[in-house]
């Protein structure tokens, strides 16, 4: 076995990620590989509606224009780049680069992977019958964009045809960091481990520096929130690897910031599904190794499906949000009254026009912990008052948004902070998923505008997966004392849809069984019973001694049709880590961990 080892480093997470962090990679990294994340549904259906206005766009500008001082760089130290920021016009945003090279007097040679866009078999596929694979709902009349995720292997087909760029449009977040690794490992479409261990190496990475130190439990022990490093795998040719990231930087990388950047946004941990391999991280370790350098081992493939994910976006209704400002005595009553009046003076006007009422409407008083719900403790005179509210007709949103003003002089004392002015009415852009055919779905791959052979392995392979071990849940007993979660454990939480994910880690081994044992699906469902209106799924992964939740149905529609204040539960692992959990009390002596009630 080969010992070398190649570095990849991470320089984008969305869309709006600074463009510093190119520069950084570059010049500190040592890196082989720069590679980028750009895309989500809600950036799909905006890049497809610029595209509608003006051929030439539908990509990430960001890319070309951040790219383009380092490309002297870049092609001297021969690192290539690798970036889904194509979008809807993966040639569009080739033909930007290119012009800027051709301009900087740089040869490059450009791959691009195509296929993923189905927007053109709108009406094909709904002749087929297809339905929302969550909720069941049938195909929508009006599609805004709809694409593929793609895996890893156009991206090596690409590289293996001699490209020093390759961009792509929607893919697996994780499979620009997988293709390099099949390229320079010449790894198979049945290495199943190391599949599974490239594609975790390219989801510690893909969400840049939320994997070294960002939104961590722990954010007191983070240095240099103002210069954070960017994340950089180290792949050895068997899949293990080394998380760090770039040197005399900010940040942290150790067990607990790597393990909740692993947690977040999976479903089940024995079974997360992409495109090039099902994936069981359960049995992952976390080991930390040197300073901000944590090895990673044990990920296991258990084949692939026989599908792509499809994620199509669709216009459904209108939108409108507003904030307001309370300084007053009696805030938090004052804010809900507000929203009351707004609400019931426009379902007034709504009768006298025959429009109908709302299909929806959320109000929260941010400031009285309304994300809590019945848990809320908190006392406050300053709040702010967010009321969304959703229509079928755009003349009914019309009607809300102006409604929103005039209760300065109608209602209550103290209302302030109408710095946005009148909210802005929006589409309500709904996501509507479902699986297609990985045969059926013309995966293509140019280089320097030439087709290059790129074999996508279509068939179905399922291995038996290893029996699931089985995890102590212990109780505390009768000297047990309680203590805060966040005491005992990390924790980290994303969106997938309508379903939130909360991922927790114990800091020690020894605290899981209680954690485990407090905290069962039951529980976790009546906590946040005020925003889960589905069932609860709990997940064990033994390897780094944590818990995976499923909450369905908890983000009021899904990210990009919610109207809360928190539409992709980004706050829901921090709320959890509020609970209390009943541990021996010599197990908190010798651990030091302080009762909740003397806190």
């Amino acid at each position: 076995m080969s010992d070398r080892k190649l570095r990849i480093g991470c320089a984008s997470g969305f869309w709006g990620d600074t463009p510093e962090a190119i520069g950084q990679l570059v010049t500190k990294g040592d890196i082989d590989y720069l590679v980028f994340d750009y895309l989500a549904e809600v950036t799909m259906s905006l890049m497809a509606r610029a595209r509608a206005k003006a051929p030439e766009a539908g990509f990430a500008p960001d890319f070309v224009k951040a790219l383009t001082p380092w490309l002297a760089e870049i092609k001297r130290k021969g690192i290539k780049v690798v970036a889904n920021a194509g979008g809807v016009n993966p040639r569009g945003c080739r033909d930007a680069l290119a012009k800027a090279a051709e301009a900087a007097g740089i040869d490059l040679s450009i791959g691009v992977v195509l296929g993923d866009d189905l927007l053109d078999r709108a009406d094909e596929i709904r002749a087929r019958g297809v339905t929302e694979m969550f909720s069941g709902a049938p195909f929508p009349d009006d599609i805004w964009s709809m694409n593929a995720y793609l895996g890893a292997r156009p991206i090596a087909a690409a590289l293996d045809a001699g490209a020093e760029i390759v961009i792509t449009g929607r893919c697996a977040d994780s499979a620009v960091a997988l293709g390099p690794l099949m390229h320079e490992f010449g790894w198979t479409d049945e290495d199943w481990d190391k599949l599974s261990q490239g594609s975790l190496a390219g989801h510690l990475i893909e969400c840049g520096p939320q994997g070294t130190g960002g939104n961590f439990t722990d954010w007191q022990d983070v240095p240099g929130w103002d210069d954070m490093g960017m994340p950089i795998v180290e792949v050895s040719a068997d899949g293990s690897f080394v998380m760090t990231k770039t040197p005399d930087t900010g940040g942290l990388v150790s067990p607990g910031s790597a393990g909740e950047q692993m947690l977040y946004e999976i479903g089940d941990p024995r079974a997360y599904l992409l495109p090039d391999v099902i994936c069981d991280w359960s049995g992952v370790t976390l080991d930390q190794v040197g300073p901000d350098r944590v090895l990673v081992k044990g990920g296991k493939g258990l084949g692939r499906t026989g599908s792509y994910k499809v994620s199509a976006t669709h216009a459904d209704g209108w939108r409108a949000i507003s904030t307001l400002t309370l300084a007053a005595i009696d805030a938090p009553a004052k804010a809900e009254r507000v929203a009351e009046a707004i609400l019931t003076r426009c379902r007034r006007l709504f009768r006298e026009r025959n429009l109908g009422d709302f299909r929806q409407v959320s109000v929260e008083v941010l400031g009285a912990e309304a994300a809590y719900g019945p848990n809320a403790r908190a006392q406050t005179r300053e709040v702010v008052l967010k009321i969304g509210a959703m229509h079928d007709d755009r003349r009914a949103m019309n009607i809300f948004a102006g409604e929103i003003a005039p209760m300065a002089i109608s209602t209550a004392q103290g209302l302030t902070g109408f710095f946005a002015g009148r909210p802005k009415v929006q589409p309500v852009v709904r996501l509507f998923s479902f699986l297609q055919d990985k045969a059926a779905t013309p995966v293509a791959v140019e280089v320097d505008g030439k087709e290059v052979p790129a074999r996508i392995a279509t068939g179905a392979v399922r291995l038996d997966p290893p029996p699931a071990p089985a995890l102590e849940a212990r109780e505390a007993g009768a000297d047990a004392v309680r203590v805060r979660l966040v005491d005992l454990a990390w924790g980290r939480s994303g969106d997938k849809g309508d379903i939130a994910n909360i991922g927790i880690l114990a800091r020690k081994p020894e605290y899981l069984p209680y954690i485990r044992s407090a905290l069962t699906e039951d529980v976790v469902k009546a906590y946040f019973a005020h925003l889960c209106k589905g069932p609860v799924e709990r997940f064990d992964l033994p390897g780094s001694h944590a818990l995976n939740f499923l909450l369905h149905e908890s983000l009021g529609g899904g990210g990009i049709a919610s109207l809360r204040i928190d539409p992709q539960g980004k706050g829901f692992a921090q709320m959890l880590l509020d609970i209390e959990i009943p541990v021996p009390a010599d197990l908190a002596a010798r651990n030091g961990l302080v009762a909740a009630d003397r806190a």
